[in-house]
């Protein structure tokens, strides 16, 4: 019996440059990061290959033919998110289950509210959450719960937890399409 090996398109490809990868496929953003190139969200050299990027950072072939399976992998696995209402991102499960660990909540959720505040109108209220009502919706996915008022999914459907480390230290950050004027901290939005 002969065995069928099946060929992976590869939608990402070493000859790409930073800026195309990152306009078509945002889902390699976290990915890029986690190799070490930083440039992604300001300084982005257009013309600069991904490969040669990453040669840039010292990463060797082997190296880069790995990072390159990574994005590939992440666009794969942002196509199981389309349509949902709303997504979480691995690296905030994992922190979250984290958080609830530390606090003694394994059994609670995260509440995601929009509050009023900010320079722009609105700001995003997270708290551990182990009572919800039938006014709450209930998303479960990949081992945590997320509780969102029906009244706020019309503003938050589709939008992304994530889990973000930088210089400034590290938190929950969400992505959210529906927000429009940001303001320049990028702390507060309106709709």
């Amino acid at each position: 019996m002969e065995q069928q090996v099946k060929e992976v398109k590869q939608l990402i490809t070493k000859d790409m440059t930073i800026g195309d990868v990152v306009a078509k496929y945002p889902a390699c953003i976290e990915a890029l990061q986690s190799a070490g190139v930083h440039c992604v969200g300001c300084h982005v050299s257009y013309h600069e290959t991904l490969e040669q990027g990453f040669k840039g950072h010292g990463m060797s072939d082997e190296e880069v033919d790995m990072v390159i399976a990574k994005l590939n992998a992440a666009v794969e696995d942002s196509k199981h998110d389309e349509g949902k209402d709303f997504i979480i991102t691995s690296k905030a499960s994992e922190k979250l289950k984290e958080v609830l660990k530390e606090n003694n909540k394994e059994d609670s959720g995260l509440r995601v509210e929009l509050v009023p505040g900010g320079c722009s109108g609105f700001q995003y209220g997270l708290e551990l959450d182990d009572k919800t009502t039938d006014m709450d919706l209930i998303f479960e996915d990949k081992g945590v719960k997320i509780i969102i008022s029906k009244e706020n999914i019309q503003f938050l459907k589709g939008a992304k937890l994530d889990y973000v480390d930088s210089l400034q230290g590290g938190g929950f950050k969400i992505s959210n399409s529906n927000a429009h004027n940001s303001c320049g901290c990028g702390q507060s939005f309106e709709y």
